[in-house]
């Protein structure tokens, strides 16, 4: 058998921050159900899940919505505060509509200060480029990046959706450790198997939160991959779903799936991933059926 999960805490790469193993992502969060998001939030803690996942574009609908998922943190925040202390709250900044990319030091630092607003904190506890700008100097990024934390409004940074390369070439500017990367990553979607991802993680202790963990709603239209983790989860008493976490999960770099559910019930189910225990065959067998072929 593959290594048995832990739920218990770990390092968020060499931040010096613990978090939970799952993570709760905010994408669908907006509205006035300020009781209802307090409610996910506290499904969220009651499960194990410290790590919360925002970013500034979150909410937006195409036309409007900037930033509502922050505001809505931040009123649940501001009605019940002592959430706070038990919370690992990391955001994203770098996407603008119309743009699409901006990483340049002014608009970061405008960025962050927007976030901080609208969460109504001084300080979040992770801070990511979500996307990277491909008319930025890593150089420049790098230093940005450095004066967020010199400034206390973060104590950690991190990326999103960026390749091994941009990963590399950042880094190789910074003095401080970045402490997370974030991909796509599903058993629908492999490609940080593969393109080095998770190697370089591993390499340079990178925490890993995966994105998009069940495939955008996916997993159910693909027969052969959603046989095998429903039956999977059938063999210890648990849904597809938390079979799902468990196979990324059992990845050696330690990989963190981001929950996208907005229902109580789903996001208490997350505890089931623990109970699952994947051999390498079994766990072979799902990337294979996700490639559509054997392994060589």
């Amino acid at each position: 058998m593959i290594e048995r999960l832990s739920a218990e805490p770990r390092p968020l790469g060499r931040s010096g921050i613990l978090v939970s193993p799952i993570a709760w992502g905010m994408w669908r969060l907006r509205g006035d159900d300020i009781a209802g998001a307090t409610a996910l939030i506290e499904a969220a803690l009651d499960s194990g899940i410290t790590l919360f996942d925002t970013a500034d574009i979150y909410g937006f609908n195409g036309t409007s919505g900037f930033g509502d998922a922050e505001t809505a943190l931040g009123r649940v925040l501001q009605g019940a505060p002592e959430l706070r202390a038990h919370m690992v709250v990391a955001t994203k900044g770098g996407i603008i509509p119309g743009v699409p990319y901006d990483s340049s030091p002014a608009y970061l630092e405008r960025a962050l200060d927007a976030s901080l607003r609208r969460l109504g904190i001084e300080q979040v506890d992770l801070w990511q480029v979500h996307r990277p700008d491909l008319l930025a100097h890593p150089q420049e990024l790098a230093a940005a990046l450095e004066k967020m934390i010199a400034s206390g409004k973060t104590l950690a940074i991190g990326v999103s959706n960026f390749t091994p390369a941009q990963v590399a070439a950042l880094e190789s500017f910074l003095t401080v450790p970045l402490a997370s990367t974030q991909p796509e990553f599903s058993p629908l979607h492999t490609d940080p198997l593969w393109d080095g991802t998770l190697d370089l993680a591993m390499t340079r202790d990178h925490a890993v939160l995966a994105w998009s963990p069940l495939g955008g709603g996916r997993l159910g239209q693909n027969g052969p991959v959603a046989a095998l983790l429903e039956g999977k989860g059938a063999q210890h008493g648990v849904s597809a779903v938390a079979a799902t976490y468990a196979w990324l999960m059992a990845h050696p770099a330690r990989v963190i799936p981001i929950v996208g559910s907005q229902r109580v019930e789903r996001i208490l189910e997350t505890r089931d991933a623990f109970k699952v225990e994947w051999s390498r065959a079994e766990w072979y067998g799902v990337l294979q059926a996700s490639m559509g072929k054997k392994l060589p």
